[in-house]
């Protein structure tokens, strides 16, 4: 079958939004705050690898008129695994974190003069991330690299000076795309201790879509922001239980905001990068019983989880074999899991692999047998498997009795009916040949009159 008949057919709506084991379309405000790509199969210790390359999602246009492809991102608030959350850390009122660093940039010049600003640096070579350093740091003092975990204090403003984001503390891994693109990008340019300013245009931070319901489409963003530490990344595997849980949401969160913007690749990416997080090895720290059993298990859950919307966003990318593989990962952990049986199903029955897709369906149907999606994908395997068509289009009247109803003469209707067909084609040759005949004989002797 062909690849696009392949797409069309995994669009199916009732079984397309259940792969979201979150609700998808739910809006950010509502949830939790603690909440592309080409996928290698597992190695021999477990662990996922990801080389997703990066998406270009639609085209985008830029501050100046350009249109550019670019990908649009969402802040996600990281918190320290020993921290505990504090509501004045996540105050998004007007007042300003820095109100020492209250210049004439940050509160009322148009964004169109601070780009064609002289003093002014620019950060990347298409000139549309640009920043002004407030406070500089100290020569010897670090820069962060690709990779390391850095903290964060910003606050964002739209043109208006309305202020969208804001955070005491925010932390992120550089490169794992857990805030928007214009941030990462300034951090790496900045010391630790520098205070900046930093002028974004909308293709670095939410492009496009925007973010609902507070900034608008093709937005550019101005913030600002201090580098307060630079770490090396946490090895998941020294990470209590709880905290792998705590970041691992976090990571699916992010994935399933990309999924909502039609951000294949980097939800691929986030689910990746969450299912390196949750991982089911018992806890460094020893624990045991029933407690760490049941941390334990709640782990394996949300990576059955992570593996359903893996599966999805692969398909979407029509990496099928990928998506095939996560499907199985999660039958490994939960066997009897209906989205991943009706799935991998699927999948099987386009590749033509029809016995393995078989058994599946019917363990799907069996599990939930009012599904009408299972039905339809079992009838059109059966339609595949007697090559293209089904029963009930090979014959016009009603079905013959069953062949266990007639006894010993099972096969006498199908000979009569075999003879009376016979009986009516020799009759219709033989008045055939007669009206010949019959024509011939008047044109001759009307012929002999004539003459």
């Amino acid at each position: 079958m062909e690849m696009a008949s392949r797409r069309e057919e995994h669009a199916d709506p009732t079984w397309e939004a259940v792969g979201m084991e979150e609700e998808p379309n739910k809006p950010e405000k509502d949830r939790d705050e603690s909440p592309a790509g080409d996928v290698a199969p597992e190695n021999g210790r477990g662990k996922r690898w990801c080389a997703v390359e990066r998406e270009e999602a639609e085209t985008r246009r830029g501050w100046h008129g350009e249109l550019k492809k670019t990908n649009s991102w969402k802040m996600v608030r990281f918190q320290e695994p020993s921290s505990e959350d504090d509501p004045l850390e996540k105050d998004s009122s007007s007042e300003s974190l820095f109100p020492e660093f209250a210049s004439e940039e940050w509160t009322g010049i148009s964004f169109e003069k601070l780009f064609g600003k002289e003093d002014w640096e620019y950060i990347t070579d298409d000139k549309l991330l640009r920043k002004k350093v407030q406070k500089p740091a100290g020569p010897s003092d670090p820069r962060p690299i690709w990779g390391q975990q850095v903290t964060v204090k910003m606050q964002a403003v739209l043109e208006d000076r309305t202020v969208v984001e804001k955070d005491h503390k925010s932390l992120f891994v550089i490169g794992e795309r857990d805030v928007n693109q214009a941030l990462e990008e300034c951090v790496l340019s900045m010391h630790k201790g520098e205070i900046t300013l930093l002028l974004a245009d909308s293709q670095y931070a939410y492009g496009l879509v925007g973010r609902e319901p507070d900034i608008p489409a093709w937005a550019p963003l101005l913030y600002q922001l201090q580098l307060l530490d630079i770490a090396d990344k946490a090895d998941p595997l020294n990470l209590p239980v709880s905290d792998r849980i705590r970041i691992g949401n976090q990571k699916r969160e992010r994935g399933n905001f990309h999924f909502q913007r039609e951000e294949y690749s980097m939800a691929a990416r986030a689910y990746c990068l969450a299912l390196d997080v949750l991982t089911t090895c018992e806890s460094p720290r020893g624990n045991s019983g029933d407690g760490g059993e049941q941390e334990e298990r709640e782990v394996r859950d949300y990576r059955v989880k992570c593996l359903n919307n893996l599966a999805t966003a692969q398909l979407k990318l029509d990496k099928y074999n990928e998506a095939l593989h996560a499907s199985r990962d999660v039958l490994a952990l939960d066997p009897n899991n209906v989205k991943s049986l009706y799935r991998a199903g699927k999948i099987l029955s386009d590749l033509s692999q029809y016995k393995e897709a078989m058994e599946l369906l019917k363990r799907a149907l069996k599990l939930e047998p009012t599904t009408k999606a299972i039905h339809a994908e079992l009838s059109k395997l059966v339609k595949r498997q007697s090559g293209g068509k089904a029963p009930q289009e090979q014959r016009a009247g009603p079905p013959p009795p069953a062949p266990e109803l007639l006894g010993d003469n099972a096969v006498a209707p199908f000979l009569l009916a075999s003879k009376r067909s016979t009986s009516v084609v020799s009759w219709k040759l033989i008045l055939g040949a007669l009206a010949v005949a019959l024509g011939s004989l008047v044109a001759s002797l009307v012929l002999t009159a004539r003459n």
